[in-house]
């Protein structure tokens, strides 16, 4: 496994789910799609590990919602998929942000997971 095809597979895999739980407003939820010691940036300071994970999105507003795009990928390793994408976060009460974001899943007992997620804001 380590066509294009089977990284992007890979990678809805895990951002389907983390969508998901954005779009619901599920910090907790949210979190469970990450390795218990990710590093975490958003848009504010980073940080390490689920609680500040949940945090984060706990802090955004109800209504927020991801659309993602995947715009490249990269194998360096059987157990990890490094992705590239354009996310575009849209609001109920203003502009959508757009970002580029870049993930690193690993494979864990639990399956895949986030376990490193990095958020530009390009002008």
């Amino acid at each position: 496994m380590n066509s294009t095809t089977d990284n992007e597979a890979i990678l809805r895999g895990v951002l389907d789910r983390w969508k998901a739980a954005v779009d619901g407003h599920e910090p907790e939820e949210v979190a469970a799609q990450f390795t218990e010691d990710a590093i975490f940036q958003g848009l504010r300071p980073y940080s390490v590990g689920r609680p500040g994970i949940a945090a984060y999105y706990d802090s955004q507003p109800l209504g927020m919602a991801a659309a993602y795009r995947i715009l490249e990928t990269r194998r360096p390793a059987d157990h990890l998929v490094l992705g590239y994408l354009a996310v575009d976060f849209s609001f109920t009460d203003r502009p959508t942000v757009g970002v580029t974001l870049g993930v690193l899943v690993e494979r864990t007992d639990d399956g895949w997971r986030i376990g490193h997620y990095q958020v530009s804001r390009l002008p």
